[in-house]
């Protein structure tokens, strides 16, 4: 079901919310994996190498363009909403960068070429990195699923500074609040 406010983004009180498996215990305090990425902007990036604060949002996998998503992707807790969590942290880009955010990063397990549709679609303001082989998934241990035969990362965000994880947020939910739930720690980190 649609939410009434924007047809793109679902009723979330239909959608199972996802529950704290303690998956990310232990990775607040970590430093940030030297993983070189590759991104739509045609290259790559490597997150433990960048000075400041970075925002780095995982999701699952976003639909394509007329893609009939099955309602069985629904059922799985947390996984409905990546678009809408894209769109969070486009809507939110200038806020964050007011609050001292350097650069905002989201990453699936989707290809490049894949992930630039979705930027270009939705005009993000960002770019999204590519975890096809799962390389950073496995280095940090991030909570993944499985799906039509695809590991999946499941719906976080962190804010990695000088290379070192400072927070991490999960589960995420709903996905739309994604952003405006990192605006809200870093007002009060200061």
């Amino acid at each position: 079901m649609a939410n009434a406010k924007n047809p793109a983004t679902p009723d979330w009180s239909t959608i199972p919310k996802p529950e704290d498996d303690g998956a990310c215990e232990g990775l607040q305090g970590r430093q940030f994996p030297a993983i070189a990425l590759p991104s739509t902007l045609g290259n790559t990036i490597d997150l433990s190498t960048l000075p400041g604060l970075t925002i780095l949002f995982c999701y699952p996998r976003t639909a394509a363009p007329g893609e009939n998503v099955p309602p069985e992707w629904n059922e799985i807790p947390g996984a409905r909403g990546c678009t809408p969590q894209a769109c969070s942290f486009r809507d939110a880009s200038d806020e964050l960068a007011g609050l001292g955010v350097k650069q905002v990063f989201g990453c699936s397990t989707q290809s490049t070429e894949y992930q630039l549709e979705l930027k270009t679609r939705v005009h993000l303001p960002y770019e999204l990195l590519s975890d096809e082989k799962l390389e950073l998934a496995e280095a940090l241990g991030l909570p993944v699923f499985e799906w039509e035969g695809k590991r999946l990362i499941k719906r976080l965000s962190m804010a990695v500074e000088d290379g070192k994880v400072m927070k991490v947020f999960y589960p995420v939910f709903p996905p739309d609040r994604s952003a405006a739930e990192v605006v809200e720690w870093l007002k009060v980190r200061g």
